[in-house]
């Protein structure tokens, strides 16, 4: 009796895959083909551990080269070869907004999170959100993602952001002077690290709510170990001439 070969994968014990993988440059071309597609990365990353590994270490990094070219590059001119939190945390963090719940972070409302098609990150703008004494760092930071009429806390804004070599920065030495204490329950929603609030700690600039078009006293934002940030705010009402502008 002929015995067929059966070939399983050695990378992964609990890999259904009884053939092999194809090459990691054959998938590489693939996804550079479909334009490195966030939702099919997510899926391959659930086949098995090395599919897992692979879209870590390469796919989610190609997406976000792709998605934010400039920003990716001044993250990486450090000369560090990753990205703090590791690259699927990133490219969530380019895409998600992670929205907030009952009892969470920001416990006053209920809005899920979801994927955004697009957002603009600036390295302008996340100057606004850093003391004056912390400006020399690094800070990228999303526009608003907009949530309106949300009863009596009227229009909702998030946002997220990201510090350049966060391990290395005044904001993260402020947060160790000041013995800021970690928050007791919920961790980052793109890492799991552990998070600083930003307004128990005092670090919340006035110049956070003209960036973000924000009531002073309804902003509200964190950073974890990793140097991801997310934040809340509640929107200023647009004004009649600025409605006018949009409709023009």
């Amino acid at each position: 009796m002929i015995l067929t070969k059966q070939y399983r994968c050695i990378h992964s014990a609990s890999c259904r895959c009884t053939k092999g993988h194809l090459s990691e440059d054959v998938i590489f071309l693939v996804f550079q083909q479909l334009r490195w597609n966030p939702k099919l990365i997510a899926t391959l990353s659930c086949v098995c551990k090395w599919f897992d590994d692979l879209a870590k270490r390469v796919l989610w990094k190609e997406f976000c080269r792709t998605r934010a070219p400039k920003m990716m590059l001044d993250l990486q001119s450090s000369g560090s070869h990753s990205v703090d939190g590791n690259w699927r945390a990133l490219g969530k963090l380019l895409i998600y907004c992670s929205g907030c719940t009952t009892g969470g972070l920001f416990n006053s409302i209920q809005i899920p999170g979801h994927f955004v098609y697009r957002t603009r990150f600036s390295r302008t703008s996340g100057k606004s959100f850093l003391l004056r004494q912390c400006r020399t760092d690094v800070l990228y930071v999303s526009d608003p993602c907009e949530h309106l009429d949300q009863g009596e806390e009227g229009d909702v804004g998030f946002f997220r952001g990201v510090f350049k070599s966060f391990s290395m920065s005044k904001v993260r030495k402020m947060l160790i002077k000041k013995k800021a204490q970690f928050h007791p329950t919920e961790v980052c929603p793109y890492c799991k690290a552990k998070l600083w609030s930003m307004l128990q700690s005092k670090m919340i600039p006035q110049s956070a709510s003209c960036r973000l078009g924000a009531y002073e006293d309804c902003i509200e934002y964190y950073v974890c170990l990793n140097g991801h940030m997310l934040g809340i705010c509640t929107l200023l009402p647009l004004s009649d001439s600025e409605e006018l502008s949009e409709l023009e």
